[in-house]
């Protein structure tokens, strides 16, 4: 038997160059990796170039919003300011005696008119005094008819003792007459007393009846119960004293005197002035804009605000606008109209801007304009916050779009899109 023919080794070899497959696949997902992370580095660059969506608001010229910044037509924005509804007459109803709430007539929303009786106290004692009041005065004036008849008796016999006396001073003697004039003048002295007396009774009726007039809490004018504040069988009285004691029994206002009280910063108060038109806004209702004039101006500034308070009538009367409502004011300045045949001079636009819109840098009013889709830096003077909004005396020529929000860190250039676009 033939052995099998050797091997021939001298044709192997080992390839040092080709790795192994496990490397080949760990090689293979480093790959992949890296390339998905440079994809989205790619991505962030390319957005961070193209920048955020940055909100921008056009600058609010107010002479150039004939049309819509003015209430029903007329006039420039001057001034703005935020303040709240409240009522001119309005008054938190008591009782003016101490005592146990027997019946409320209201309730929240009720009208009533001036004198009516909203609620009563619990008077069956006053009612009482009333009564003993009546019959002492009855009891009076009783006891004054038999004085002034014994007093009418008295002088009658007096005169005829007297004249019997003239004709014959025989039959009556002089000491019979003085003792007639005696008993009339006591007759007349008495009758006096008791007069004196049915007025004191009368008196004190009068004081027995206003005791129980006061258990009625009545309307001290024409208007609308606000709130309840007190319910029946608690204790009221004019002043609170503590404990159970109810202060008010209902807080009522006339809502024909409503009107909207602001702060206007004291730099802007020298363009406000009573009679002045003004237009209002509502917070719940931003789309409908209210007539005003303005009332008053407190002749006092608040040291810790620098603001004068300033009450605004509403003359646009809507069942919707409620007492304690935010309101803005925006003060109105009439054109006035040009003389025949002289030249006026052309006032400059007062630009009212946001006050988020203006930044301070280095102690330095700054703003931001949005141009371009780019950000540009545009240094300003800008006046006090009135209202959340402040005045550009210079700087602005109106009409720009400023970056009001969306960034902390602006720089100049930087691309950013319109919250609008």
């Amino acid at each position: 038997m033939s052995a099998p023919p050797a091997a021939d080794l001298s044709k192997l070899r080992i390839n040092r160059d080709d790795p192994p497959p496990a490397v080949k696949r760990a090689l293979s997902r480093v790959l992949w990796l890296t390339a998905a992370a440079v994809l989205i580095i790619a991505t962030v660059v390319i957005m961070g170039r193209r920048g955020a969506a940055i909100p921008v608001q056009t600058v609010v010229v107010a002479a150039n919003s004939g049309g819509e910044g003015a209430a029903k037509g007329n006039g420039n924005v001057v001034v703005v300011a935020n303040g709240y509804v409240v009522a001119r007459t309005k008054a938190a109803v008591s009782a003016k005696i101490p005592g146990r709430l027997a019946q409320l007539n209201v309730s929240e929303g009720s009208s009533v008119q001036k004198g009516e009786v909203i609620a009563r106290l619990d008077n069956a004692d006053y009612a009482a005094a009333v009564g003993q009041a009546e019959a002492g005065l009855a009891s009076a004036k009783a006891t004054l008819i038999e004085a002034q008849s014994d007093r009418d008796q008295m002088q009658r016999d007096y005169v005829r003792v007297r004249d019997i006396h003239a004709q014959n001073p025989n039959l009556v003697s002089p000491q019979d007459v003085e003792n007639a004039d005696s008993r009339a003048r006591q007759a007349g002295a008495r009758f006096d007393a008791q007069s004196a007396r049915v007025d004191a009774a009368a008196a004190a009726l009068r004081v027995a009846q206003a005791n129980l007039e006061n258990t009625y809490v009545r309307a001290p004018f024409s208007g609308t119960v606000l709130r309840k504040e007190a319910e029946v069988g608690e204790v009221v009285a004019p002043s609170v004293g503590g404990g159970l004691t109810r202060g008010a029994v209902v807080t009522m206002a006339d809502l024909a005197t409503l009107e909207v009280e602001v702060d206007v910063n004291e730099a802007y108060i020298a363009r406000v002035h009573s009679g002045q038109q003004a237009r209002i806004t509502l917070d719940a209702y931003p789309d409908t804009a209210f007539r005003g004039a303005v009332r008053q101006i407190i002749p006092t500034a608040d040291r810790q605000r620098a603001t004068v308070q300033v009450k605004v009538s509403i003359l646009d009367r809507d069942p919707r606008i409620l007492t304690e409502m935010g309101a803005k004011v925006e003060f109105l300045e009439t054109p006035r109209a040009a003389a025949a045949g002289s030249a006026q001079p052309v006032e400059r636009p007062r630009i009212i801007v946001p006050a988020d819109a203006v930044r301070s840098e280095n102690g330095r009013d700054v703003v931001w304009i949005v141009r371009d889709g780019r950000l540009q830096r545009r240094d300003v003077d800008a006046g006090p916050v009135s209202g959340n909004f402040r005045e550009i005396r210079s700087g602005l020529a109106g009409g720009e779009q400023l970056l009001v929000g969306g960034i902390e860190t602006p720089k100049e250039g930087q691309r950013v899109r319109p919250n609008n676009q």
